[in-house]
């Protein structure tokens, strides 16, 4: 079992086994939360939380089998399927955002993979919420290689494609997709230049062992993810896990101290879940080195803590937004080729199914 002060994590590792992810589990409650809160110390400023806003710009209608997801459209969760946002009104969205206090908004669609028309029309939102002076994130589902040229192309700064859960237990949650699809995605967004927005949700049934596969998995990927968001389970009726035993807080609160050691330079989000969360458990999170969060009234399909709760929260504890890091989203950043885009671009792309972010309840 590690020591105090025997973790070196002045630098990312990727050699991260399922045993030594395991022994950090099983640290004394305080212990672990030391830990973390010494590792988040060395490369982050405590007092500063990441807000992100997440916008459901295609909700609904898709095809996948996901268990948690009320967006499928074989699952009778009263979520209606609606078309694609009107740039000018999803703009508007992210200004809203931004005034509440915002630094990122991410751009969510219930897609199993965006189809060839719809990426000039996402390009564009990202163009023009980018110009705001916001960084941007997207979360459309699996992307081909030129798909993902193209949303860099736009100005999107991060990409969001979760993991969900452990490779072994995958099955157990979703069929109409393969863990290695995700992972091909990852890899195309790497290889575009943007950065990745990569977690799972917990309380799914699974087992600590498998918990500790999932944050294994992220922590061994080519390259850390650069946003962790770890979504508690929001239970949504007509969906194949409501009613399953809730995960115990303390172990939420494991979780996030753990997913703060193995990925010391990640910004891990409190995401889906935050709305049956006491003040008191979300404190927690922060102590275990949680640094990021979504803002306001709803997340996609499901309810979130109104940004006056969360100010006043933030009040309480002495916590700030962090602002937008200098170079990460000033609209004079965007490229040229964003006006490309504008035009509307083509390329070949693969034909559209689902958004694997959390358009369900679970977050990016």
């Amino acid at each position: 079992m590690p020591a105090v002060g025997a973790l070196d994590q002045t630098e990312p590792r990727n050699d991260w086994s399922r045993e030594a992810v395991l022994a950090l589990f099983a640290l004394p409650f305080t212990e672990l939360l030391h830990q973390a809160a010494s590792v988040h110390r060395l490369h982050f400023d405590p007092a500063e939380v990441q807000v992100s806003t997440l916008l459901s710009v295609k909700t609904g209608g898709c095809p996948e089998d996901c268990g948690y997801c009320p967006q499928a459209a074989r699952y009778h969760t009263g979520v209606d399927a609606t078309k694609l946002m009107a740039t000018e009104a999803v703009v508007e969205k992210a200004r809203q955002a931004k005034a509440a206090g915002a630094s990122r908004f991410c751009m969510g669609a219930a897609w199993r993979s965006p189809k060839d028309r719809d990426i000039p029309k996402v390009a564009a939102m990202i163009a023009e919420v980018k110009a705001l002076g916001l960084e941007t994130c997207a979360t459309l589902g699996m992307l081909s290689e030129p798909q993902a040229r193209a949303l860099k192309a736009a100005g999107l700064d991060y990409y969001n494609h979760n993991l969900d859960t452990a490779p072994e237990f995958y099955g157990e949650v979703i069929h109409t997709r393969e863990y290695q699809d995700r992972l091909d995605t990852l890899s195309h967004v790497r290889d575009a230049g943007m950065k990745t927005c990569c977690g799972g949700i917990v309380g799914m049934g699974e087992s600590r062992n498998q918990r500790a596969g999932l944050l294994q998995a992220l922590a061994t990927l080519p390259a850390h993810p650069d946003s962790v968001p770890i979504n508690r389970l929001v239970q949504v009726a007509g969906t194949p896990l409501h009613g399953t035993s809730e995960l115990d807080p303390f172990e939420f609160v494991r979780t996030i101290a753990v997913a703060r050691i193995l990925m010391p330079k990640s910004m891990v989000r409190l995401s889906a879940g935050r709305e049956s969360m006491s003040d008191e458990l979300q404190a927690l999170c922060f102590a275990a080195g949680a640094n990021s969060i979504f803002y306001g009234e709803k997340l996609l399909t499901t309810g979130n803590p109104d940004v006056e709760r969360d100010q006043a929260l933030f009040a309480r504890l002495g916590l700030r937004p962090m602002a937008v890091r200098e170079g990460d989203a000033a609209a004079a950043e965007i490229d040229a080729c964003s006006t490309t885009v504008h035009a509307g671009i083509t390329c070949e792309l693969v034909d559209g199914e689902r958004v694997d972010a959390r358009i369900e309840g679970q977050a990016a």
